[in-house]
């Protein structure tokens, strides 16, 4: 099977997750993608979706599925969206595709995160995937010092600002053996916005695309 094929595979079973009558958390990139293209068959058995960026809030609304922001609802019972990396712990690197802030404010509202990938995200160890940080600006020249004093090279992403605004560091050559740790030191440097670890708000459960079918694996 293809990438895509693997992609889509998970993107509709993640639909059991879904839970009926109620609103569900939706993330952003590729493999999301294939997610609302399945959601959209649920149509009528869903309130709607609380969107994590303007590009998965314009696709949802094309398939005729309702849309709240973040700030309308208090909780949600489940967030799918995908990831760049996943270790065996569950804990991601996400922000490939420059939503991680608003992916994790929406990711806070749920009781469950469900991660949706294919085969190739699952890692031993976090990091070979460069680390997403989305910063404030004027912070560039000092976070790339800080990265560097702790073995990373963080890379300014050309052309590219978040729907927040604000321009991304892909950090190179981490190898990051504990998330969690990691994450909250990072979230405390002045300039940072959100790191795209995923570590406190790490998956519940991750359906893998596997040529095999999907693998459910619960953390």
């Amino acid at each position: 099977m293809t990438q895509d094929e693997l992609k889509a595979l998970v993107g509709q079973a993640a639909l059991a997750y879904v839970v009926p009558g109620q609103w569900v958390g939706v993330g952003t990139g590729s493999t999301v993608n294939h997610f609302i293209t399945a959601l959209a068959g649920m149509k009528g058995q869903i309130a709607g979706a609380v969107s994590s960026s303007v590009a998965s809030t314009q696709r949802l609304r094309a398939v005729g599925l309702a849309v709240r922001e973040a700030h309308e609802v208090d909780s949600l019972p489940v967030y799918i969206d995908g990831a760049d990396e996943i270790d065996d712990q569950g804990c991601m690197i996400k922000g490939g595709g420059a939503a991680l802030t608003r992916e994790k404010i929406v990711a806070d509202l749920a009781a469950r995160f469900i991660c949706i990938a294919d085969a190739s995200k699952r890692v031993a160890v976090l990091g070979a995937f460069a680390l997403p940080v989305e910063v404030i600006e004027l912070a560039v020249p000092q976070l790339q010092r800080r990265f560097a004093a702790i073995g990373g090279r963080a890379v300014l992403r050309v052309g590219v600002l978040t729907d927040n605004g604000h321009p991304i560091l892909d950090v190179h050559g981490l190898q990051i053996g504990n998330p969690l740790a990691l994450e909250t030191e990072i979230n405390q440097w002045p300039g940072v916005v959100t790191v795209g670890l995923f570590a406190r708000h790490r998956a519940s459960v991750c359906l893998l695309g596997t040529p095999q079918g999907v693998q459910t694996i619960t953390y």
